[in-house]
């Protein structure tokens, strides 16, 4: 019997997460290396919807629609995972392009649904400001990342995985390829290094003469107290998206993404959060508690990056901005991978090599 392949894990987000739990399920000895807690640095701060929405080719909406599922299937394996199909309202985009987007995922097979204001109003009682008609999708979701992330690095601890509370300062490398990681703590050797560090991992590839070709835009979203249920699910509306987390929590962006913070980031807060109160009835008591700016790992291209670095054995990238929705899926096919040799054809385009050409 072979020995296990060791791998490490450069980052704790909910990327770095997911490829730790199922390279741990299929086997595999893992370390993973976090410089900060649980949940990693950009997941905390993330809007986190999941979704297969508008502004896709379709090859990336297959992509996208597959790791909804695979969020299904991780439920089952993981009871307790913090995640609701909770569905999620759309009036963000001018009418014609809501029209196009509704038509193109239709045929796609996107679970699309074209309401009126009396349906959006039945749909989400509490909203001061109704649009004349919306765009639903019932099988969207949400999950509560940094839970959610914590849950699998937890899991993986119980089938054998090893968390370091370390920074990887380099990558190692012998005969031509990666063989380990140079800590702050010391070397580790491995037969496998995943970089799954989001905005650090352009810094610790580029050890290896290794360029990820990544911008970190940044993004500040607002989070109220908790609060009684003011939000049955996801409400993309015209400049303001908005969700309530499981424990009550309202948190806003001028879009998913998060708005621009600005100059003044905490003024830019409290002029979201004021519109954010505008728009919901039964709001008077609701309070700013506090407000992230999170930096999004964002391949130039807007796609992620998925794959081993080309001339370099042993080092495998999985960086991106979509990590929310991907992370299931995209833990299952890198682990495939690294461990069967499997790359699945959804992949296909999000390799490294692409910003070669």
């Amino acid at each position: 019997m072979s020995a296990a392949k060791q791998v490490i894990v450069i980052g704790a987000g909910i990327i770095g997460a997911s490829i730790a739990w199922h390279l741990s399920k299929g086997g595999a000895q893992v370390t993973v290396i976090a410089d900060s807690a649980a949940g990693g640095v950009a997941t905390p701060n993330s809007f986190a919807w999941i979704n297969a929405s508008w502004g896709n080719p379709e090859p990336y909406f297959r992509l996208r629609t597959r790791a909804m599922a695979e969020w299904s299937r991780l439920a089952q394996d993981l009871p307790g995972l913090p995640l609701s199909w909770c569905g999620g309202l759309c009036w963000d985009l001018p009418a014609a392009a809501m029209e196009t987007y509704a038509m193109e995922h239709s045929a796609w097979g996107y679970g699309i649904e074209r309401v009126d204001r009396a349906s959006v109003a039945r749909i989400e009682p509490n909203l001061a400001e109704l649009p004349d008609f919306a765009l639903h999708v019932a099988e969207e979701g949400v999950v509560e990342p940094v839970a959610a992330a914590k849950m699998l690095l937890a899991d993986a601890e119980r089938q054998g995985a090893r968390t370091i509370s370390s920074t990887a300062t380099a990558l190692v490398q012998t005969g031509g390829r990666i063989t380990g990681v140079d800590t702050s703590h010391g070397l580790i050797a491995a037969d496998e290094v995943v970089i799954a560090a989001g905005v650090g991992s352009p810094d610790i590839a580029a050890t290896a003469g290794i360029r990820l070709p990544i911008e970190t835009p940044p993004g500040l979203i607002v989070h109220s107290q908790p609060y009684k249920k003011l939000l049955n699910g996801l409400v993309l509306a015209e400049r303001l998206h908005m969700r309530q987390t499981a424990e009550g929590r309202i948190i806003a962006g001028s879009d998913f993404g998060g708005a621009d913070p600005g100059m003044d980031p905490r003024g830019t807060a409290r002029g979201l959060f004021a519109a954010m109160k505008a728009m919901l009835h039964g709001s008077d008591g609701l309070e700013l508690d506090f407000h992230t700016v999170g930096y999004r790992p964002t391949p130039i291209d807007g796609f992620p990056i998925i794959g081993r670095a080309e001339g370099m054995e042993g080092v495998y990238v999985a960086v991106m901005h979509s990590g929310i929705t991907l992370a299931p899926a995209v833990g299952l096919f890198v682990a495939r991978e690294i461990l069967e040799g499997e790359r699945d054809p959804l992949l296909g385009a999000y390799g490294l090599s692409r910003f070669a050409q």
